[in-house]
């Protein structure tokens, strides 16, 4: 995930030389030619290290929800299975499901507001920078399935199907999966607005957008059972992308005291959405206005913070490893859960277990990613 540059300096012209009387002497004519190829001094843009405090908080959000969900899975999805595993994974679950649409908010503005492409070549390499970590951890994910013996589909299949987003046995790699279709249109529609004729991207996102037909059409025709082809974005993705970044480009608010104000409807929200994946359905779309208003509430309450200069170093590190950590998470959450949640659990150890899955599940990947960023290994891993 990209940080935005270092903060902004501005340095002042000296004034021009005073005649003896105190007029101002005026300055000597320059060419003409040389005025026009001088090249206009670039903007330092601003850190916002709010928003690497929530990239991290978010981090920590999906493992939240993905260790929820393992205990609701345990639980087979019912309360009467085990309703201290069950209640303690449902409101684990809920409270992680800001993370995924601030995730988009934060592609947004990096995009559109923090470090806008300037051509269609940058963000290539932008998007390969993805895609590497993403092959090597569908290898990895996958041979690690077939060493627990953990699927009943051959891996060679899974492969193929990996290549057009599938995301067995790596569940959450599905973001990657539309993460890269939403930057490519933001920053297509950002470099024509701009001037730009991209063309490379505009036929790769043709591709994107007439693919999933054709693959049907195929299959119709051929009798051939083709992938599912899942590279692409829903409507709600754009939107969290395209107002999380309005959102996060606002000045700062008058007022410290105001942020705090936004927690009550995120709590509300929060709590809404522990009844409705419980009483209606689970688990809860991520489109829903209730996952919205949680996560505005989360945003806003956030938005701006001001980070002590001596935590500065640590979060740069941690934010800097967090996809590294999300890539790595669920391979150990897997070996913490399949070890420890049962259905016999007690309302207190359900919770107590939750929490201390979550912290060692976050610290194990978050160590793990800062080793390889050590030995050079983020190319590669993330």
């Amino acid at each position: 995930m990209p940080s935005s540059a270092s903060s902004p300096s501005s340095a002042a012209s000296p004034p021009p030389p005073a005649a003896p009387d105190g007029s101002a002497i005026p300055a000597p004519a320059q060419p003409a030619v040389a005025a026009e190829a001088a090249p206009a001094p670039r903007e330092r843009r601003e850190h916002r290290y709010d928003i690497d405090l929530i990239r991290l908080l978010c981090s920590v959000g999906v493992i939240l929800c993905h260790t929820g969900s393992a205990f609701v899975n345990t639980a087979g999805r019912e309360a009467s299975n085990g309703p201290g595993t069950y209640w303690a994974g449902l409101v684990a679950d809920s409270a992680g499901r800001f993370a995924v649409p601030l995730f988009f908010a934060i592609a947004g503005w990096v995009v559109l507001v923090g470090a806008p492409v300037r051509d269609g070549r940058q963000l290539w390499r932008r998007i390969v920078r993805i895609v590497v970590p993403l092959a090597v951890w569908t290898v990895i994910y996958l041979a690690w399935g077939r060493l627990r013996g953990t699927g009943d589909v051959p891996v060679g299949d899974l492969a193929l199907d990996s290549l057009f987003a599938s995301v067995r046995p790596a569940y959450h790699l599905w973001y990657l999966y539309a993460y890269i279709p939403v930057i490519m249109l933001l920053a297509f529609a950002a470099l024509v607005k701009s001037g730009r004729r991209p063309w490379g991207l505009g036929a790769g996102l043709l591709v994107l957008g007439a693919a999933p037909s054709l693959f049907g059409d195929l299959s119709t025709l051929t009798d051939l059972d083709l992938p599912r082809f899942g590279w692409g974005f829903g409507p709600y993705q754009l939107v969290y992308a395209v107002l999380g970044a309005l959102l996060l480009a606002l000045p700062a608010g008058r007022s410290a005291r105001r942020r705090l104000l936004w927690l009550l409807p995120a709590g509300a929200a929060l709590a809404a959405i522990v009844a409705y994946q419980h009483g209606v359905h689970y688990t809860i779309p991520y489109a829903s206005v209730l996952v919205a208003a949680f996560s505005a509430g989360v945003l806003l309450a956030l938005h701006r913070l001001r980070v002590p200069d001596r935590l500065v170093p640590a979060l740069n590190r941690l934010a800097g490893a967090s996809f590294g950590a999300y890539m790595v998470h669920v391979l150990i959450l897997g070996l913490l859960t399949d070890a420890l949640v049962t259905t016999d659990l007690a309302w207190p150890a359900a919770a107590a277990l939750v929490v201390g899955v979550t912290a060692a599940t976050t610290a194990l990947s978050f160590t793990a990613a800062l080793l390889w960023t050590r030995l050079g290994l983020t190319r590669l891993l993330g």
